[in-house]
């Protein structure tokens, strides 16, 4: 399982210890410090089954690892340039084998609408830091996920804010 913007490695280290043991994840992130924290995290959760961070930056035109069974993103798509949701379809399609799964969790737009006052102050906000991010709309991520993967399946979160959006290699 390999988890594109790891981040802190909180996400990683949690699903190691919740699924089977048998399942090995591969934790990533373009950042030096969050590959730091990502693998100080691994140390003190004590996970076997979680490698080392890589170095990955989802827009690159190559990615440090040629296959994985799955590729797991949280997070990601509205604190990066659309470059980076872009280039993350398109790797994730080469690495992925027929048939298996790039699962996409974040805050959308709907129809061009917030789905909750909080998504619409993240939103302000990341556009404030850099005018490249933003809470991007879900229609526009699953248009580009169709290039490369089946028809996503999309799903409201509990928290009715968040959608995950699972895309299967055609």
């Amino acid at each position: 399982m390999l988890e594109i913007a790891s981040g802190s490695g909180e996400h990683v280290t949690h699903f190691a210890n919740t699924f089977n043991a048998a399942l090995t994840f591969q934790p990533s992130d373009p950042d030096a410090g969050a590959r730091a924290s990502i693998d100080a995290w691994i140390e003190a959760t004590v996970v076997l089954n979680v490698l080392p961070a890589l170095a990955l930056d989802a827009s690159a035109d190559s990615w440090p690892i040629q296959r994985a069974d799955a590729v797991i993103c949280i997070n990601m798509i509205h604190i990066a340039p659309w470059e980076a949701a872009i280039g993350l379809m398109r790797r994730a399609a080469r690495v992925l084998p027929a048939g298996d799964l790039l699962y996409l969790y974040d805050p959308y737009r709907r129809n061009g609408q917030h789905t909750a006052p909080s998504n619409e102050a993240i939103d302000r906000g990341l556009r404030l830091q850099n005018a490249e991010w933003g809470v991007r709309g879900l229609e526009a991520v699953a248009e580009l996920a169709r290039h490369g993967f089946g028809e996503p399946i999309i799903e409201e979160m509990p928290a009715a804010s968040a959608y995950s959006l699972k895309a299967v290699e055609r």
